[in-house]
């Protein structure tokens, strides 16, 4: 896991804007604002978890906490092995509710294309089969559902999990460049993937779920 830290709220308010959050772990005692109110603003602007670390023993500060949009939370003094589980816990269940990501077996329509996350393949109307690596086929399932907006690479690194990635890495390039080569082999007429200039790529293309 890459991790990013803000000493306090107002660092937080910071860093989230410019980076791809997949989980927010939140200390509720922090200088400053705390972290219940910082809990309060990211819920109505966001569907990234929260998991709140509390040394608070009442449980109606923790029920509260949950009201305000926490995922889960944990009390003070707590094992680090038990906030891992809780960490892939709610990652879980976030990834298998998130529009943000292709779900294991959907179908998506990509433009004159079929998208099949499960083999994972993409299909034209005229009967092609493309096969993808597991790296295209991870591309697409984070692009598509955001079919028109601009991501830049870092944030494609982040949604594809290549924490591995140094700041020059070319494998979104690579990967990029191969899905439109295939889809020239298959016979596509219209552009997919756009370029955006100093921004990064976006999917052109009308894209639906099946």
């Amino acid at each position: 896991m890459r991790v990013s830290l803000a000493a306090s709220a107002a660092e937080a308010r910071k860093l989230l804007p410019d980076a791809a959050v997949d989980l927010i772990v939140l200390d509720v005692m922090m200088p400053g604002e705390d972290g219940l109110s910082l809990c309060r603003d990211i819920s109505a602007n966001s569907t990234v978890p929260i998991i709140l670390l509390t040394a608070l023993s009442d449980e109606t500060d923790r029920i509260v906490g949950l009201e305000l949009g926490a995922d889960d939370y944990l009390t003070k003094p707590f094992n680090s092995r038990e906030l891992l589980a809780r960490i892939r816990a709610v990652l879980r269940r976030s990834r298998n509710n998130s529009p943000g990501f292709v779900g294991v077996g959907e179908v998506w329509e990509i433009g004159p294309w079929r998208f099949d996350a499960s083999v994972p393949c993409l299909y034209s109307a005229e009967g092609a089969e493309i096969s993808l690596s597991t790296g295209e086929a991870r591309l697409l399932e984070v692009m598509v559902p955001r079919a028109g907006r601009v991501l830049s690479r870092a944030q494609l690194l982040d949604l594809t999990q290549r924490r591995d990635a140094g700041p020059f890495d070319r494998a979104i390039d690579n990967h990029i460049s191969r899905l439109r080569k295939k889809m020239e082999a298959g016979g596509a007429s219209e552009p997919v993937i756009q370029t955006v200039w100093g921004g990064g790529y976006k999917i052109v293309a009308g894209v639906h779920k099946l």
